[in-house]
């Protein structure tokens, strides 16, 4: 398998591991999500709740992501991953529990999700980042970063097709047992990894200094900050749309939990080519990843537009798997741009803003859209979002269609953290 161009990253043996313990995980982490949703609108019947329960895993992430980002730089990465993977399996756990004696409601899944967002604050800048350390040859990043994305969507093609058999069969309890238990295949891959000897850099700063030198160099940036704002604009207005998808599978199609589980598959398959698609470029360029960032939104927003009136299960998913190659662009080429172009100084503290611009617009935009589609209904909404969709590219349109980044960039000099003297980053826009 290694000898595929698709798979070159994986040459690294402390990718490689990461890549298989991250792919069991995450399985369990869509077979939780998709409990949740399933739980939370079978109680209440509410797509406000729905937004609301999705607001609730995501918004502490956004509150406190540049405190992880501030974290991931300033000490060993690999601990505080290690640190929020087994914390996120205690959550499962404890949840699990309480679903199987029966001593739950919806206040208390929301309550869990407020823990998890806090947990997922931490994980996912020490996590992004460590992939950059993760990978020997550097030329293998966007490779690695797509595989990434695979994983990612190969889990939601799996997680939730495995999930709405079990909610249908055995109940809420044992998707939430079985994500805790997943936990333990990254723990050890985790453990089994050879890492170079921690050094600990002496610091001239505090936190919130860092956190606003972090600040500084995003906004001297423009190459990265432009790519963050477009993917915090589609985060808050398009990609919330998986929030109506309960209401398309319980009162459009007239399914059940199982009907909820294939649509959220046909997504993820779709999402899933399109990282394949990513990881088999050999060679790509700035410019490369911007015209597929257009193109894939625009995808996107087509694919939106004619999901939303579709009644014909079957051609429904078509167009399900066509939304999902599209929306696999937006955080997939956004966080290869950052990983390629960031000073190593500054990646955590980058990719934190990257998590904010998704985790933090995300609850908002499932909120917006839960609220909305208890009006207008969800196919209205989803039409809506697939227009706003193409209406983002119009506007950034001149970003993504520039033959060279505005920035001068990639030659940011960040001067050593032993003096109090401060970076600077030539750029031109």
């Amino acid at each position: 398998m290694l000898k595929f161009p698709v798979f070159r990253a994986m040459q690294s043996r402390n990718y490689r591991l990461y890549f298989y313990g991250q792919s069991v995980s995450l399985i369990g982490t869509w077979m939780q999500r998709t409990a949740v949703s399933w739980v939370v609108y079978t109680l209440t019947h509410s797509s406000f709740m729905l937004g609301l329960s999705l607001f609730c895993t995501q918004f502490p992430s956004f509150l406190l992501s540049a405190a992880g980002g501030v974290v991931s730089d300033r000490y060993h990465r690999f601990r505080v991953l290690l640190v929020t993977q087994i914390a996120s399996g205690v959550q499962s756990l404890l949840l699990a529990g309480l679903i199987f004696a029966g001593w739950y409601n919806v206040w208390t899944i929301l309550g869990f999700g407020v823990v998890l967002g806090m947990i997922n604050a931490f994980d996912v800048p020490a996590r992004q980042a460590m992939v950059y350390d993760m990978v020997d040859d550097k030329e293998n990043l966007p490779n690695a970063l797509a595989l990434n994305s695979s994983m990612v969507n190969l889990a939601r093609l799996i997680g939730p097709a495995i999930a709405g058999f079990i909610l249908h069969k055995f109940g809420y309890g044992l998707c939430f047992a079985l994500n805790a238990a997943s936990f333990v295949a990254v723990i050890i891959s985790l453990l089994r990894m050879r890492l170079p000897a921690y050094e600990r850099r002496v610091r001239t700063k505090n936190a919130f200094g860092d956190l606003k030198e972090g600040f500084r160099y995003l906004r001297n940036t423009p190459s990265i900050a432009s790519v963050i704002l477009m993917l915090a604009t589609m985060s808050l207005f398009v990609i919330p749309y998986a929030t109506v998808l309960p209401i398309y599978a319980k009162d459009i199609f007239h399914g059940n939990a199982a009907t909820f589980g294939v649509i959220d598959s046909f997504i993820g398959l779709g999402a899933i080519t399109g990282a394949l698609y990513l990881a088999t470029r050999t060679k790509s360029t700035e410019a490369s990843r911007k015209k597929i960032l257009r193109t894939n939104t625009i995808i996107f927003g087509i694919g939106l537009l004619c999901f939303a009136y579709t009644r014909w299960f079957p051609l429904a998913m078509v167009f399900a798997v066509i939304s999902g190659f599209g929306m696999m662009a937006q955080t997939t080429i956004t966080n290869t741009i950052i990983q390629t172009t960031v000073a190593p100084e500054m990646r955590g503290r980058v990719i934190s803003y990257f998590a904010m611009s998704y985790f933090g617009m995300m609850p908002v935009g499932s909120l917006l859209v839960g609220a909305v589609s208890q009006y207008a209904g969800a196919p209205n909404t989803v039409f809506a979002e697939g227009g706003i969709a193409l209406v983002v590219v119009a506007v950034f349109w001149k970003y993504l269609t520039a033959a060279k980044s505005r920035s001068a960039a990639n030659t940011a000099t960040v001067k050593s953290i032993n003096t109090d003297t401060s970076w600077k980053r030539t750029a031109r826009l």
